[in-house]
């Protein structure tokens, strides 16, 4: 019987971490690596990849870095090309790549609205179906990065992120149905709440303090921790798991 904790190891796995040139990409990128992970990673900023990487390889991890906007379906099939072609393989994918605006809807613009829909979700799909060709033969797991939006409102007008978010969910259940029974590739998503980011450091002052009011264990979530529920659903820990929401939120959704 394989010990309990080596089931969250991820040795001789190749990790694609999207988004991974700040915030929560960058956790991803470190905490699989930490867990024995070869990373690969992608975001629109080139220059800030390459702290990333040097972080990456001080953990004793090859990393491979590509500067790619998710929402284009070429470019994300170059990310996974250049994984499979340098890393050998690609077996993780974490789409985390994502961007949002708060814009009430009456001024929202077409143009605002469709890119956050662009990058969000068929970003997600995009990275998904340029990942999943090259898991078909030997398994492998997919975990989005949606929110808790996706489930609920936060007093800020955000329709276009939340939309975005919510067609995660459904996304992710359709490509679980689709390809974990066929190819082996099991498809999960994470529902955040409230973590430090750059969308975080946009809004108002004292909005996150207000809306811990809605929060259980009244605090916003650490990096690690995240990372630690991506890690069980990539990772064998999670092998019967898919087409599953996993809330990361301290309650928030319970309320």
């Amino acid at each position: 019987m394989t010990e309990i904790l080596d089931k969250f190891r991820l040795d001789d796995r190749v990790a694609i971490v999207t988004g991974a040139s700040s915030g929560l990409g960058v956790a991803f990128a470190l905490g699989f690596a930490q867990a024995g992970a070869d990373i690969a990673i992608c975001a629109r900023r080139a220059d800030r990849l390459q702290d990333t990487a040097r972080q990456v390889q001080d953990l004793g991890r090859r990393c491979v870095t590509v500067s790619a906007d998710v929402s284009d379906p070429e470019a994300c099939q170059e990310v996974a090309r250049r994984a499979a072609d340098e890393l050998g393989r690609v077996d993780i994918l974490i789409n985390n790549a994502g961007i949002g605006t708060a814009v009430p809807a009456m001024r929202e613009t077409p143009e605002e609205f469709r890119q956050v829909i662009h990058v969000n979700l068929l970003g997600s799909y995009f990275m998904a179906q340029a990942c999943a060709s090259r898991m078909r033969e030997s398994g492998g797991s997919i975990v989005n990065v949606g929110s808790v939006l996706g489930s609920t409102t936060a007093r800020l007008p955000q329709a276009a992120y939340g939309a975005s978010k919510a067609a995660i969910i459904g996304l992710t259940r359709d490509l679980a149905q689709q390809w974990t029974g066929r190819y082996g590739i099991r498809v999960n998503a994470l529902a955040p709440g409230f973590f430090a980011s750059e969308m975080t450091d946009q809004y108002p002052d004292g909005y996150i303090e207000e809306m811990l009011d809605r929060v259980p264990m009244a605090r916003i979530g650490e990096a690690d921790e995240l990372v630690a529920a991506g890690l069980f659903l990539a990772s064998d820990a999670g092998s019967y798991v898919t087409g599953a929401l996993l809330p990361v939120d301290g309650g928030t959704l319970v309320t």
